[in-house]
């Protein structure tokens, strides 16, 4: 039986299409029911569907009267303020393209983006490094002006026209601009209970930044499309006040990457969150270990999935469809999924291949911005499946095993290894902390596997659980113990950095 699980496909959206009319379609009828709320532990700033439509859509207005035509790139430059999400739909209202970027990023970072996009205008919050590029500069507090402002008309065309764009997180090389279609919302839907179980009723507390897309489809713009609640920590608001936010705010549903769980149940064993449903994760491979003590100290569960910038997620568990022992999830209903070998045939199932998403899927990416040959270079020689870059491997009854980034699976004595099979049973050993493994090249010709730890556990300790738990050429041969792992700006671990910095002993026995 060979790696490929074929759904039958959802409808295609209209053929007049707007990505922010999507969004807000329910909005007329909601009428004051929260659409939003930005916490912090002395009280919430509460924005309801009327005030949130109202907002959107005189973005839109002020924005073509700033100047800026249909198709004109705007680099949103802001924090985790209202303002984003506001800028973000009003561009996409009236036909512009927006571009989040994280505001951590630096004016030598920020000044390369523009660079490549060249934007017309950027939208800028105080405080937030501008780049250096000859745009029009438009301030956040502008910006809250336009809410009087006349709604302006819904952009409505093709669903395969270019709605956004969106950075990856180069975890895996040089970040890309990624340019999805206004579809890409449309395409959403199969996630609403393939992956979250949520329906209008819910409040979702999302505990990342706006510029990721992570966060910007599951924390903002689904919970938006089905008429539900989006709550959102305000600036500041640091892990351990997320367990009062939660409970204060009657958060019925808690979307976060693994670190922020793991920052919790340091500051707290139990937790008492009675509203609490069920909770979501994606970004990195949620450890073992932390699903567990979660679901033991707040009796809700974890359902994790895998997606991309290039997909979003279209792996997942999910209430309805849990995942097996060791898998990460199933392909959501209306999906095509395949694990390929290196020339882009099937491989069996249960064997580990690179994961593939069919070309017809809704929700992929039309392709690097002004980088056709990068584009091409993502798909199979016949144009048929794009390629992730993450190894996997199929079960029988089409559950994926996430095995890690292909470019960061290991070569121990000529096996391949994956750098999550390795720190799960590392992960296991007591006060080992954090952990991440890379491969290390001590030789010209020869490398190996070393494991970085952040917890009170020695050497020795880890050395021994390790030989009980991994086979001998999984076993790490290089430890290091860090203050806390390198990490980019969406908190995924930086293998890369982690790899870079190691420092090697003058001789490494092998």
């Amino acid at each position: 039986m060979i790696a490929v699980y074929a759904s039958p496909p959802i409808a295609p959206p209209p053929a007049a299409f707007n990505l922010a009319a999507r969004v807000l379609a329910c909005a007329p009828s909601m009428g004051e029911r929260s659409a939003m709320q930005i916490l912090r532990p002395t009280g919430a700033e509460r924005w309801s569907y009327a005030r949130l439509e109202a907002a959107v859509r005189g973005a839109g207005t002020g924005l073509l009267a700033a100047g800026l035509t249909p198709g004109d790139r705007v680099l949103l430059r802001l924090g985790n303020t209202p303002e984003f999400p506001v800028a973000f739909l009003g561009a996409i209202a009236v036909g512009l393209v927006p571009v989040p970027t994280s505001s951590q990023l630096t004016v030598p970072e920020v000044t390369r983006i523009a660079q490549e996009i060249r934007p017309a205008a950027i939208i800028a919050g105080e405080g937030i490094a501008l780049p250096d590029w000859p745009a029009l500069i438009i301030p956040e507090a502008a910006l809250r002006g336009f809410e009087a402002l006349p709604p302006c008309d819904y952009a409505m065309g093709d669903p395969n026209r270019l709605a956004y764009l969106i950075y990856t997180s180069g975890s895996s090389g040089r970040a890309r601009a990624v340019m999805h279609a206004h579809r890409a919302i449309w395409a959403r839907q199969m996630m609403h209970q393939g992956w979250y179980g949520m329906t209008g009723a819910d409040r979702l507390l999302h505990a990342g930044a706006f510029n990721w897309t992570y966060t910007l489809g599951t924390g903002l713009m689904d919970p938006w499309t089905l008429g539900a609640t989006a709550l959102i920590p305000g600036a500041g608001v640091t892990p351990d006040k997320l367990p009062l936010l939660l409970r204060r705010f009657d958060a019925t549903i808690f979307a976060a990457v693994p670190g922020v769980y793991r920052q919790i149940l340091k500051q707290h064993a139990k937790l008492s969150l009675p509203r609490l449903r069920h909770c979501l994760t994606a970004g990195e491979a949620m450890p073992a270990s932390i699903r567990a003590r979660w679901n033991e100290a707040t009796g809700a569960k974890i359902f994790e999935a895998l997606g991309m910038s290039e997909c979003s997620t279209f792996i997942s568990a999910s209430p309805t469809r849990p995942a097996p022992e060791g898998a990460m999830g199933y392909p959501q209903d209306g999906r095509s999924i395949a694990v390929l070998d290196p020339t882009g045939v099937p491989v069996a199932r249960g064997a580990a291949g690179i994961l593939a998403v069919h070309r017809t899927d809704p929700g992929l990416f039309l392709g690097y911005w002004e980088q056709p040959g990068e584009t091409a270079a993502r798909f199979t020689p016949d144009g048929e499946w794009f390629l992730t870059g993450d190894s996997a491997a199929m079960a029988g009854d089409g559950a994926i095993s996430y095995l890690g980034r292909d470019d960061d699976m290991m070569n121990a004595g000529g096996f391949r290894v994956s750098p999550l099979e390795v720190e799960a049973a590392i992960a296991a050993c007591p006060d080992a902390g954090e952990v991440a493994a890379v491969e290390i090249r001590v030789k010209a010709e020869a490398s190996v596997i070393a494991l970085a730890w952040t917890g009170a556990a020695s050497e020795a300790s880890l050395t021994a659980h390790a030989a009980q738990n991994l086979a001998r050429y999984k076993q790490p041969r290089l430890w290091r113990h860090v203050a806390t792992l390198p990490r980019n700006a969406n908190g995924k671990i930086d293998r890369r950095a982690l790899r870079a910095g190691w420092p090697l002993p003058p001789e490494t026995e092998q």
